[in-house]
């Protein structure tokens, strides 16, 4: 879930790498676009760290948890296997009209037109700010506890709020599998592309799914119904292992490449990137409620990210028969019940936050 900065599009630009190199010469190109002799295991690691942050482990549980054993199992297998197979649909886009495109919004707007492209970008801003949000509010939650609670796996309260709790819990799901930098990522590694890729998503995704699918589950089963969206605030002993955990859960989104401008850039980028993080450490501050931003953030920000758009483009950019094969089938089917799951989770995530701010005491 790295953060992502909109650059502005220069009319002449199209973001291809491909034949046209005048296009290419109108802006600062990063190396890193560039290079292109990364291996799958450099494509693993940047796509597993690019998933896997401390803030997209923490509320695993919590999610499970929301849901129940069955739902929040079969939630989340089915969130892992669904964004494994979009994310092998959008390395399969690579080139797919003849041109590199090395980013995410160039993609997109490859297939889509500029409507594509600035709609990818507001994904990518709101799931970005979110994300942030939900850093500050963790590193704040790692230093609270709350109190033990007898372990029991009941889904409290009455059938409404157990809906918008599942609702939530589906939002919180999405957001643990934001990943929105494949096309960053493929435009560095090495020939055959598509091969090499292909390769580092499955590496990753062994990875993923160890790692998720244990805390989920262990989570779940250790702290029951009473586990926290912060799984580190329900840790009590032993204070080493607290400790510990916290210092990791402090990390912060910092993985801006660094480019070679003017000293005037450097301070202007200072002064915007220090009213950005006053902002959304005071929007942390004021409404500290960890599972219900990282649940909307992931319910309208990742959601058409990583589980919509990946298996709409394929089909728009005509890599699939017309008529109704199973492929095509599958690939409806993923877009309309996750662009129904962006809703609910929008729904579950707003409702707990205006509950959450009615019953917040400092």
């Amino acid at each position: 879930m790295a953060s992502t900065r909109l650059p502005p599009i220069p009319d002449n630009f199209s973001g291809d790498g491909g034949d046209d190199g005048k296009e290419v010469s109108a802006v600062t190109v990063d190396d890193s676009f560039t290079s292109t002799r990364g291996s799958w295991k450099h494509a693993a690691f940047h796509v597993a760290t690019t998933i896997a942050t401390p803030a997209a482990y923490a509320p695993l549980p919590f999610a499970v948890s929301s849901l129940g054993w069955p739902l929040g199992v079969l939630s989340l297998v089915g969130a892992t296997l669904t964004t494994w197979y979009s994310s092998i649909l959008i390395a399969s886009l690579w080139k797919w009209d003849g041109k590199k495109h090395t980013t995410y919004r160039h993609l997109a707007r490859s297939i889509y037109g500029k409507w594509g492209y600035w709609s990818i970008a507001f994904f990518q801003q709101v799931a970005s700010l979110g994300n942030n949000i939900a850093i500050q509010i963790a590193a704040g939650s790692s230093l609270k506890k709350i109190d033990r609670r007898t372990v029991n796996y009941s889904l409290h309260g009455s059938s409404s709020a157990k809906v918008f709790k599942a609702f939530n819990g589906l939002g919180i799901i999405a957001f643990s599998f934001g990943n929105a930098m494949l096309p960053e990522i493929q435009s560095t590694v090495r020939e055959p592309v598509k091969k090499t890729m292909y390769k580092g998503i499955a590496a990753a995704y062994s990875i993923i799914l160890l790692s998720y699918w244990q805390l989920a589950f262990l989570g779940y089963w250790a702290f029951g119904s009473g586990v926290h969206p912060f799984i580190v605030a329900s840790l009590e002993t032993p204070e080493w292992t607290i400790v510990m955990a916290n210092l990791f859960a402090e990390k912060m989104e910092s993985n801006e490449p660094t480019h070679r401008s003017p000293l005037r850039n450097h301070l202007l980028r200072l002064v915007f990137t220090s009213l950005y993080m006053g902002l959304i450490t005071l929007v942390a501050a004021a409404m500290p409620f960890f599972g219900d931003f990282v649940s909307i953030c992931g319910a309208i920000g990742f959601t058409p990210l990583d589980f919509v758009f990946p298996v709409l483009a394929h089909l728009k950019a005509g890599r699939m028969p017309k008529h109704s094969s199973p492929k095509v089938i599958l690939n409806v089917v993923i877009a309309t019940w996750f662009s129904a799951v962006a809703v609910m989770g929008c729904i579950g995530a707003v409702k707990f936050i205006i509950e959450d701010v009615k019953t917040y005491k400092n």
